[in-house]
């Protein structure tokens, strides 16, 4: 854990983000990872508090709703339409994608769209109209 709040802390610095956009801890069938994973996530939230940025949570249904349109869709779903909208010229592994899957649901709505706004719209299909 140790590794991600540091390595994290030293992306933090040299990119300088706004916002950080993490997905929402889900329970798996094997509590073993779902205990692994919860203890990285709180490494990645230390890291972004530490930095004093404020930490938006998607749960999957809202990050593959705002991404593909149904909230129920398969991973290789997602991975296409990230490499669909960001025009990427290769494929990112499965956690890439999902990672920047979450950075778009966070950018069509909520507060990635910055000092834009977003009084009196509303979400539909997870986009703010």
């Amino acid at each position: 854990m140790k590794l991600i709040l540091s390595n994290l802390s030293e992306v933090i610095a040299q990119y300088q983000p706004e916002h950080v956009a993490i997905e929402q801890v889900f329970v798996n069938i094997n509590p073993k990872t779902t205990l692994l994973l919860g203890q990285a996530r709180g490494a990645a939230i230390c890291a972004a508090v530490m930095s004093n940025l404020m930490v938006t949570e998607y749960t999957a249904l809202q990050i593959k709703q705002a991404v593909v349109g149904n909230g129920h869709a398969k991973k290789n779903q997602v991975q296409d339409m990230v490499v669909r909208l960001l025009k990427l010229t290769g494929n990112p592994s499965a956690d890439a994608a999902d990672a920047l899957a979450c950075a778009i649901c966070h950018a069509h709505g909520g507060l990635g769209l910055g000092r834009i706004a977003t009084t009196g719209y509303r979400m539909k299909r997870g986009r703010l109209v």
